[in-house]
C-alpha cells in the first residue's frame, strides 16, 4: 500500500492553528510554554502513572490501539485512544 501523499502539507483549518500560522512569535511561546508545562514535577509524575497502568494491564498489548483513560469516578481504564483523545477536541 502506497503511503499517504498528502500527509504534513495542509495546514489546520482551525481559528487556532491560523493564528500560529500567521504570527511565529506566537507559536514560540506557546511551544516554550507547553514544554516548560509538560516538564514539571506533576506532569511526569501524571504520565507515567498512565504509562504503568498500560505497561501492567493484563488486557493492555502494545500496538492494541489503547489508551489508559480516566472515567467519571477518577478511576482507570483502557479506551480507544481515537475516542479517548478525540473527546475534548473542540466540536462545532
Amino acid at each position: 500500500m502506497a503511503r499517504n501523499s498528502l500527509a504534513g502539507k495542509r495546514t489546520g483549518k482551525s481559528k487556532t492553528a491560523k493564528y500560529y500560522a500567521a504570527n511565529p512569535k506566537a507559536r514560540s511561546k506557546k511551544k516554550k510554554y507547553d514544554t516548560d508545562y509538560h516538564k514539571t514535577k506533576k506532569r511526569k509524575k501524571y504520565r507515567a502513572s498512565l504509562n504503568k497502568f498500560n505497561k501492567n494491564n493484563p488486557n493492555s498489548k502494545k500496538g492494541d490501539g489503547k489508551d489508559a483513560s480516566h472515567t467519571q469516578t477518577g478511576s482507570l481504564t483502557l479506551e480507544l485512544q481515537r475516542r479517548n483523545r478525540a473527546r475534548n477536541r473542540g466540536k462545532k
